[in-house]
């Protein structure tokens, strides 16, 4: 019995998928491969789906700090500035279980070490803003607290990650039959069964941090885009 192992082409090929819709392209990523002998005939193809949405939650990193000639005032005002700001950050429409607390601390400073000038204190707050479009309506009501309001930065993440997952996972299986379908036509045959499939990379969305200065900016509030990708190898039967 004389067996023949023959490989018609490796060729490339993306999904790019948002969840109204899916979009397929050729753009360099991905394999495939034809095996055709007397026992058996197969085609194996690696398919990629690639999703990209807006974030629809901003986690905002604020707080209160204070000095103060003593310890205990420092402490006590610092108290006093974070109570002022959980009324604000309530008031603008965060809800109390998106509230925490994010440091506490209390310290001297010196002018000339060991000689103490005076004592700072701070309180931190982290609010998950679940409507982003409220982004700006929450920094405000931040700042609004006064001059012991601080401001360390913004970070936007997808509420979702896992619808995120499987969107791109329909992709890169669409992708994948699309070309094991181009394959089979080529080779004068029809798809059959599929007789195995493997995940063979993720890439979750990861969460988009900007720092205190642009989280000050009204006009650079902008939550952007995040992407995940999945890599599927898929092999067919031929008939």
């Amino acid at each position: 019995m004389i067996k023949m192992s023959h490989t018609v082409a490796l060729a490339t090929l993306a999904a790019t998928a948002m969840f109204g819709g899916v979009a397929f392209a050729d753009s360099g990523s991905g394999t495939a491969k034809v095996v055709m002998d007397e026992e058996r005939s197969q085609v194996t193809v690696v398919g990629e789906g690639n999703l990209a949405v807006v974030p629809d939650t901003m986690r905002l990193n604020a707080g209160v700090e204070v000095r103060r000639g003593t310890a205990g005032q420092a402490f006590a005002d610092a108290r006093k500035a974070a109570a002022r700001l959980t009324r604000a950050l309530l008031k603008a429409g965060i809800d109390s279980k998106d509230l925490r607390t994010s440091e506490l601390s209390l310290g001297p400073e010196y002018d000339t070490y060991p000689k103490v000038s005076g004592y700072r204190a701070a309180q931190g707050v982290e609010a998950v803003v679940r409507d982003v479009e409220s982004a700006d309506r929450v920094i405000e009501a931040a700042v609004a607290v006064g001059e012991e309001a601080r401001l360390n930065g913004v970070s936007f993440e997808v509420s979702d990650s896992r619808r995120m997952l499987r969107a791109a996972r329909d992709a890169a299986f669409k992708d994948a039959r699309a070309r094991a379908e181009q394959y089979a036509q080529l080779s004068g045959r029809e798809l059959g069964h599929v007789l195995t499939i493997s995940e063979e990379s993720v890439t979750p969305p990861r969460p988009m941090t900007f720092g205190a200065g642009m989280a000050a900016d009204r006009s650079s509030i902008s939550p952007g885009q995040q992407s995940v990708s999945v890599t599927v190898r898929v092999v067919y039967e031929l008939r």
